[in-house]
């Protein structure tokens, strides 16, 4: 017997066998000198693959925790444990607990579902996102070399995508420019570095679009592991399909408002209710009594499909009257395709009723044909939302907000679609000052579910409250403009939120630099001092005085120092050195921005904020810029 199945009892029945293999490979992959335990440096090295940035200090002290018999290294009984004990029970206080608790998840639900039972891999999902990368990619001329990937019985698709340049295309056809494609690496031969980068690229710029990434790392994807490949290509899709789903971007869905209802309301409602409302509007208009409630069930019989494009064009669209519901399923498929749409869905996932793939048809089918006519005597409502931004800036700002706050995956939000909708009731604001100070919420204050106004206001004011004793500028603010949506105060609490996140950051990961409080003062000398100090790549460049500095907006202080930081990761041949228009300069930014994901950092200015010199936005990429170059020298300590 070996030391990998010698489990004390309690935790030998806590997990079934096949789950208990998966630990010991997942361990055996850690224990990379083969002695059977995890050293420090070995334990730094896997933080590392899956995401965390952190100290040597906060590495030692989980150490600590984890390491019960105080021999410096981690056992396989210790690495058990710590995965079972922080399975299943709540972790808090502070940086290092989250730290901790990350880790553990990582270690454990890369392999292991809920409750410790395997993940079971849904073939349909696997062959349904390749055929939907075969139709969406067959022309780009960097992909098409991978493809088309395979559908039967088929690996293409976890080990096609291992290079990153699949998931990158893949995240520009969700959002355009998303990526500058310059900064991929494209060579048909890639080593694991390379391959690196252009996985930190692609989980990057996915949280930018608003993936949630929880556990993920660059060598996760290099395997090709299925649950965390099909999670992530998943959101990636979803999307790509959701993204012109809203008021915004289709002022004809207020003609789903219900009798005597508001159509604003329409703008708080997610991209999915959204479609569920069209489904059921053609289903109005076409005379029957069928509903639909869920993507899943209610769509088994493919009746409601058959009504829903027969009303979207009956003329390509007949009815579908087969018995046998696969027969029909298969003719629901032949009459999307009839409109255009692109399908990649099966008829068995229809009678199966898989979510996922369903909602992904039905939002095809609306991109392609929505079929949404106004009336001549109807008024439309203004066409965005019932919020007033005064300047593109604002609405930058507002999405840059969303994707942060969707980015954290915290338990206690909801995924966010709307900035000012969402957080009108105060519980986002409120889940984000505990993460950013925890413990500072008393929950038991909290109107957890806030039906009425009253409660609302009740909320807003008590996360206003909070606030100010985190020593935020609230002046002027109050509860009731939160709940009333006013875009430019909800705007100034939620930078500031951002702001002391990432000063939290910084001061916990520069403390052995001797800086006990971070000012943004800090943060200008640091990257000052580097760029002066530093080997670049571009010669005389000007220091800055200030995150407000003219020269900014070239875009070349920022490459100079992400060249000191990175050197191997940027191709001085692609920057405008003396950039003479607003294109050339968005084209640095654009850059700029690619190489600070590549190098794995969490990035959320946009290019026109450089370009046109947003201080706080500037301030933000600086400082996460400083966090890689802390995470890439404590890494150095280990090579």
């Amino acid at each position: 017997m070996s030391q990998f199945t010698q489990l004390p009892s309690d935790l030998s029945s806590a997990f079934s066998p096949s789950a208990l293999r998966e630990l010991e490979e997942k361990f055996r992959e850690f224990d990379t000198s083969g002695d059977g335990i995890i050293s420090l440096e070995e334990f730094t090295k896997a933080l590392y693959n899956v995401g965390e940035t952190i100290t040597t200090d906060e590495i030692q002290n989980i150490m600590k925790t984890i390491d019960t018999d105080n021999s410096g290294a981690l056992s396989f009984v210790e690495f058990v444990r710590f995965v079972h004990s922080l399975r299943t029970k709540n972790s808090s206080g502070g940086r290092s607990q989250y730290v901790l608790k990350r880790t553990a998840t990582s270690f454990a639900e890369t392999v292991l579902g809920d409750g410790g039972a395997s993940h079971v891999i849904p073939d349909s999902e696997r062959f349904a996102f390749s055929e939907h990368i075969n139709n969406c990619l067959h022309n780009d001329a960097h992909a098409s070399r991978h493809l088309p990937l395979g559908l039967e019985a088929s690996q293409d698709l976890y080990e096609k995508t291992g290079d990153g340049l699949i998931y990158c295309k893949l995240i520009n056809l969700a959002e355009p420019g998303t990526i500058d494609e310059r900064a991929i690496n494209k060579k048909d031969t890639l080593n694991v570095y390379q391959k690196t980068e252009n996985l930190n690229l692609a989980i990057q710029a996915a949280k930018r679009i608003g993936c949630q990434i929880v556990n993920i790392g660059p060598m996760d994807l290099i395997e090709g592991r299925p649950v965390l490949v099909l999670g992530l290509i998943w959101q990636i899709i979803k999307i790509q399909l959701m993204s012109q789903i809203s008021l915004r971007h289709c002022p004809e869905l207020a003609l789903l408002a219900l009798d005597g209802e508001d159509p604003s309301i329409l703008a708080s409602l997610s991209p999915e209710d959204l479609l569920l409302r069209w489904f059921n509007y053609h289903l109005n208009k076409a005379g029957t009594s069928r509903r639909v409630a869920n993507f899943g069930s209610d769509l088994q019989d493919s009746e409601c499909y058959s009504i829903l494009l027969n009303q979207l064009d009956s003329s390509k669209c007949n009815l579908c009257t087969e018995s046998d519901l696969e027969e029909k399923a298969d003719h629901v498929i032949r009459n999307a395709r009839s409109l255009g749409v692109q399908t990649f869905i099966r008829a068995d996932d229809i009678v199966s009723g898989n979510k996922k793939l369903n909602l992904g048809l039905v939002a095809q089918l609306f991109n392609t044909c929505p079929k949404l006519e106004v009336p001549p005597e109807v008024v439309l409502p203004p066409p965005v939302t019932s919020i007033e931004l005064d300047d593109a800036g604002d609405t930058r700002e507002e999405r840059v907000f969303r994707m942060w706050i969707n980015s954290l995956n915290l338990p206690e939000t909801k995924y966010i679609h709307s900035l000012f909708e969402d957080l009108a009731d105060g519980l986002v604001i409120l889940a984000l000052e505990d993460f950013v100070q925890p413990g500072i919420v008393n929950w038991k204050r909290v109107n957890k579910k806030p039906t009425s106004v009253f409660k609302k206001v009740e909320n807003c004011n008590y996360a206003v409250d909070i606030g100010k004793q985190m020593g935020f500028r609230l002046v002027n603010i109050g509860g009731e403009d939160i709940v009333r949506k006013t875009a430019k105060l909800i705007l100034a609490i939620v930078w500031q939120l951002m702001r002391k996140s990432t000063l939290n950051t910084l001061k916990s990961l520069a403390s052995h630099e001797n800086i006990q409080e971070i000012q943004e003062d800090h943060i200008l000398e640091w990257s000052n001092q580097r760029v002066r100090d530093g080997t670049s790549l571009l010669q005389d460049v000007a220091l800055i005085t200030s995150f407000k500095d003219s020269t900014i907006s070239s875009s070349l202080y920022l490459l100079s120092l992400l060249s000191i930081i990175a050197p191997e990761s940027i191709n001085i041949e692609l920057i405008h050195l003396n950039p003479s228009t607003d294109e050339e300069k968005l084209e640095n930014a654009k850059y700029a921005i690619s190489i600070a994901m590549k190098i794995g950092t969490t990035v959320f200015v946009t290019p026109e904020d450089i370009v046109e010199i947003k201080p706080k936005m500037i301030m933000s990429f600086i400082s996460q810029l400083w966090v890689a170059d802390i995470a890439r020298k404590e890494m150095k300590l280990y090579k």
